[in-house]
């Protein structure tokens, strides 16, 4: 038997040495890294004592933004930067999560279950549901109903800055004619624009953004919105609160015009504004009205002339009629005829120029034929969408994330349509960026526009979309957050 060791005043000091000792040749570069970055932040503990905790003290979890000095987690693959200066491999690693063969496999189910089921406008509740059953099990926060079906999820730390992606969630009244495993089961309804896809990519954003929540520098918001097609429920999204304390936001559309997984935008103007009006001609007060027939067909050749004469030819505008009824007597003269069409334009100047101009046309030539016109733009009825123009930094935000994420040869620089979408409305709160990702594959027969009965998406890029969605989320916290201390150092 050994003889027992005896107590020595220099016992403490030794075991310090020894297990800075062991730290030195031990342990990896990463626990010396976090050793030096914990000490840095707080002055009070000295390098030895950072040290020792490194070794005795495992890495805190947290649901939220670490505060100072706290020990931030590995993410699966041992990925170990806080991205503070935002890096390729902050990028690269968000990808990654995104490409596993688990987050792919979870993500088109989801968009499967939402495709069977799809719901019309206000109506979304099993799609509202499905939505919150997959936030309640990533125990991410919501605020609901808002506009009857919509979500806002949070996810960060909960103070600012913050930034918002939006998803729509309304189906078509249209019958399916794609036959698949997942057709709808819901009889003259369909996903025939992709909303499904939307909302499939903004949960997967969700679940991206929590597992790496930790390291973001303010919170993002995730905006499950109901009624894109009809109802206007942007606006209402946004009377209930979406966008309280909202500074930026962002949305993506799925595209048949581009390569699975490539995305595409441009600044300024994307979508056009969009309205619908519907004139009258009457008899009215004259006592011998002339033809009201000759009346209406005068005013519709009359209002070709506002875009082809009136209008610049390099600020594209569209009004076109688009119906005309005047009763199904042909012995008889119409007691009123009634026509109506659409209108189009790339900005809010442009859009009003022609709510004016087509008014004062048909009041107008109505008068010429002793007749009397009403003109309605149903502006009470919510048909009326404004110009998407993209605001010209965040549109430059999304260009840098996409570049990084996905490489330069997939992103694409896309020409201005005359679609209208409701995330307009966003826009004229708060700096806002709308943009595609292409879902374009012929041999699946994934070549049909929006709103087709033969509609279909390439699911390889619900991950892409996703990741997309969360390192725009994600860099625009980040970037904001520098400039922000940097603007109070400077103070």
């Amino acid at each position: 038997m050994n003889a027992p060791l005896q107590k020595s005043p220099f016992l403490p000091l030794t075991v310090l040495l020894l297990g800075l000792s062991c730290m030195i040749t031990t342990a990896p570069p990463e626990a010396l890294a976090k050793a030096t970055a914990k000490s840095r932040d707080h002055d009070h503990l000295n390098y030895f004592e950072s040290a020792l905790n490194s070794l005795t003290t495992p890495p805190l979890k947290s649901n939220n933004h670490s505060s100072t000095g706290q020990e931030k987690p590995l993410l699966a693959g041992g990925f170990d930067d806080d991205c503070s200066v935002w890096s390729k491999a902050c990028s690269d690693e968000i990808l990654r999560i995104a490409g596993k063969s688990d987050f792919s496999k979870w993500i088109k189910s989801v968009r499967r279950r939402i495709h069977e089921n799809p719901e019309l406008a206000f109506e979304e509740h099993e799609t509202s549901r499905l939505v919150r059953r997959e936030l309640d099990e990533l125990d991410i926060g919501y605020r609901f109903p808002l506009a009857k079906t919509g979500i806002r999820a949070i996810v960060g730390t909960g103070e600012p800055p913050f930034v918002a992606i939006r998803a729509d969630m309304d189906a078509l009244p249209i019958q399916e004619s794609v036959e698949w495993e997942h057709k709808s089961k819901n009889a003259g309804k369909m996903h025939a624009c992709g909303h499904d896809a939307h909302v499939a990519m903004l949960v997967g954003a969700a679940r991206i953004l929590k597992a790496r929540e930790n390291r973001l520098k303010g919170t993002v918001i995730l905006l499950f919105q109901p009624a894109e097609e009809a109802g206007n429920g942007a606006k209402r999204m946004i009377e209930e609160g979406a966008l309280e304390n909202v500074e930026a936001i962002f949305a993506m559309h799925v595209s048949h015009l581009l390569p699975t997984s490539v995305i595409g935008s441009r600044s300024g103007p994307l979508l056009a504004g969009c309205g619908f009006f519907k004139a009258v001609i009457s008899d009215g007060n004259f006592h011998h009205s002339g033809d009201l027939v000759l009346a209406a067909s005068a005013a519709v050749i009359s209002l070709q002339g506002i875009v082809s004469r009136e209008s610049n030819p390099l600020d594209s505008q569209v009004v076109s009629v688009t119906f005309m009824d005047s009763g199904d007597d042909p012995n008889a003269s119409p007691k009123r005829v009634v026509f109506g069409g659409t209108l189009r334009a790339f900005s809010n100047a442009s859009f009003q120029q022609l709510l004016k101009r087509i008014e004062e046309v048909i009041v107008a030539q109505a008068k010429v034929y002793k007749c009397s016109a009403t003109v309605d733009f149903f502006k009470n009825s919510d048909s009326i969408y404004p110009p998407m123009v993209n605001d010209e930094l965040m549109y430059e935000h999304l260009k840098k994330v996409s570049t990084d994420l996905v490489g330069p040869t997939s992103f694409q620089v896309v020409e201005p349509v005359m679609g209208a979408e409701d995330f307009s409305f966003y826009s004229e709160v708060i700096p806002a960026a709308f943009f595609y990702i292409g879902i374009k594959n012929e041999s699946l027969g994934s070549v049909h526009s929006a709103h087709s009965p033969h509609f279909m998406i390439d699911e390889d890029a619900l991950a892409v979309g996703a990741a997309t969605h969360a390192a725009i989320a994600e860099r625009y916290l980040n970037e904001r957050s520098v400039s922000i201390n940097g603007l109070h150092q400077g103070q």
